[in-house]
């Protein structure tokens, strides 16, 4: 994924705790007929009609809503708008998104401290043989797909999956266009929910200057790559070229809900689960945690009431849209988070809020107890997956927790090797866009790549781009792909599709999951290197793995198998 996500099952605060505190102050960094952005929540039940006037009444105009759940953007030039706004007994939540013109002092969000390690080999060169005639080129790179039993004389040949299977990933975009995914991209359903935020008043960057008009880019394309590998790993098809997803035959629906710096926000997540909702979406993938807090808390001492209020409407908001997604048949997965830390522990985080929502507003350290909840993956009805590396053991990287992961599946683990240096061969090779690799200067003038991370496979005259990352955002896509195997092998007609009822589909996951026990000692320490100023370093994590082989805090159920589950 992304960056680290989030974990500690614990349910979302209920609406009613949503009350303003009385000791908050209106925001002393916004002046008057200074405009600001606000996520509003409406109260449940409340009329349209109501909930609109008492935006207006606290001084704000309504810029987009989604009326399923009662969730709007807001602009106002009142200072006081959160306190006016909570006056109001229509409205039950606000969240102050950010001074409009104004973003943080830093380049793109980028994930290459655990995606993309420094000091790989093996790439290009990794490729051995040639593969028989019902193999994929690349299949031999796909460790991954051998682990979970997605083969050519595995699952693909019992069950590859049906068109009308629609898998919907919530990411950065999907490029609809590369040779390894357009056959299977359902280019009508797809949308793009994100308005680009080009550089702020200041010329300090975020998703870099607009590109299409309005701001919006097409709803076939990704500027950061992270959908388009995550969709690969799903749904690539068997076409000759490169490699092949878990779920061959199923079709991908890009519901593009991140920007292109890596920022994931509440409204477009919203809209994306009740857009999947509402269009017969079968599964999500969530790689990702909403911004600005990777621990959302109602009631943390070390926030201030105005953040208390804000991560409470955030947690609250989403979750009304997993409900209305899951009342739907959508089954949500998500990635179990990169932090390396035991969710359902207390744990330290100093990274939020990672995106200002006023000037001069950066990341604090505090206390997180296991009551604060990351959304999506915390939230209820989501199926949280953490990672696994080619032996099979627990990725490094990856977040854990017994009680929060239900399953593990295959996010790469570049150090799991013998002499734990990162190695290209241990990470998830997946679709990569063309047009970033040239605009990135990763290709020689021949084509062929520069960097050992990105391999390039042609047929005939047509050439397709491919790169070694990892992540529990690699991890969750794959629990993604069986599980439309298993809507494709048990679902119902439905209105010209299949559907399967989520608890169904989590049943047959988690039950037919091959169970791995915990480590031995169960406090494990991981020992790997990395290449600091032309130097090897060592790190060292010790992680304690708690519970049954049935289930415990690293695996969950087990890993995810894609042959078990429609053979069973």
């Amino acid at each position: 994924m992304r960056r680290a996500l989030i974990s500690a099952a614990c349910a979302v605060t209920t609406v009613t705790a949503l009350a303003f505190p009385a000791s908050a102050a209106p925001n002393p960094a916004q002046t008057k007929g200074e405009v600001s952005e606000y996520i509003v929540l409406y109260k449940e039940g409340v009329s349209t009609g109501k909930a609109h006037r008492a935006v207006r009444e606290a001084g704000g105009e309504i810029v987009h809503e989604n009326r399923d759940v009662g969730v709007a953007t807001v602009r106002s030039g009142n200072p006081a708008f959160v306190q006016d706004a909570m006056d109001e007994r229509a409205l039950v939540g606000v969240a102050h998104n950010r001074i409009i013109g104004q973003a943080p002092k830093t380049a793109k969000k980028k994930s290459a401290k655990v995606e993309q390690l420094v000091g790989t080999k093996n790439g290009a060169a990794a490729l051995a043989g040639k593969p028989s005639k019902d193999k994929e080129p690349l299949a031999d790179l796909q460790w991954d797909m051998k682990q979970i039993h997605a083969t050519a004389d595995g699952s693909y040949k019992k069950e590859p999956g049906d068109k009308r299977v629609l898998v919907g990933v919530l990411d950065t975009g999907v490029d609809g266009d590369h040779p390894d995914i357009k056959p299977n991209f359902n280019r009508q359903l797809s949308r793009n929910f994100t308005t680009d935020i080009p550089a702020d008043a200041d010329g300090n960057e975020v998703d870099g200057p607009c590109e299409f008009k309005g701001c919006v880019d097409p709803n076939d394309w990704d500027d950061n790559d992270h959908g388009t590998h995550v969709a690969s790993t799903i749904a690539s098809p068997r076409n000759g070229l490169g490699m092949a997803g878990v779920a061959p035959n199923v079709s991908i629906v890009n519901l593009r809900v991140g920007q292109d710096s890596g920022y994931f926000f509440t409204q477009p997540t919203v809209d994306g689960l009740t857009y999947a909702a509402k269009n017969g979406i079968d599964v999500v993938n969530m790689s990702y945690y909403v911004d600005p807090w990777l621990w959302n808390c109602g009631n943390n001492p070390a926030d201030s009431p105005q953040d208390q209020l804000e991560q409470r409407t955030i947690a609250t908001a989403v979750q009304r849209a997993l409900d209305f997604a899951h009342e739907r048949d959508v089954t949500l997965i998500a990635a179990a988070g990169n932090e390396r830390v035991d969710y359902t522990k207390t744990n330290i985080d100093d990274s939020s809020p990672d995106f200002p929502s006023v000037p001069g507003e950066k990341p604090y350290e505090r206390t997180i107890p296991a009551s604060c909840v990351s959304m999506p993956s915390e939230g209820e009805h989501v199926i949280p997956v953490s990672s696994t590396g080619p032996s099979t053991r627990k990725s490094y990287f990856s977040s854990y927790g017994n009680g929060y992961v239900a399953v593990a599946a295959p996010g790469g683990d570049k150090v799991d090797t013998a002499d734990q240096r990162p190695d290209d061969r241990a990470g998830v090779w997946a679709a990569y866009p063309e047009r970033l690799a040239k605009e990135r200067g990763e290709l020689n003038p021949d084509g062929t790549p520069k960097t050992p991370n990105i391999i390039r496979s042609c047929k005939g005259d047509d050439c397709a781009y491919y790169q070694s990352i990892q992540g529990t955002s690699m991890a969750s896509p794959h629990a993604v792909g069986v599980a439309a195997l298993i809507v494709s092998k048990y679902g119902k007609r439905d209105r010209g599709g299949l559907t399967l009822d989520p608890r169904a589909v989590e049943g047959i996951l988690r039950g037919t999951a091959t169970a791995k026990e915990c480590p031995s000692p169960r406090a494990y320490e991981y020992v790997w290197y990395t290449l600091v100023d032309g130097k090897w370093v060592k790190n060292t994590s010790t992680q304690t793995c708690e519970g049954s082989k049935a289930r415990n805090g690293f695996f969950g159920n087990g890993i995810v198998d894609a042959l078990n589950a429609v053979s069973h």
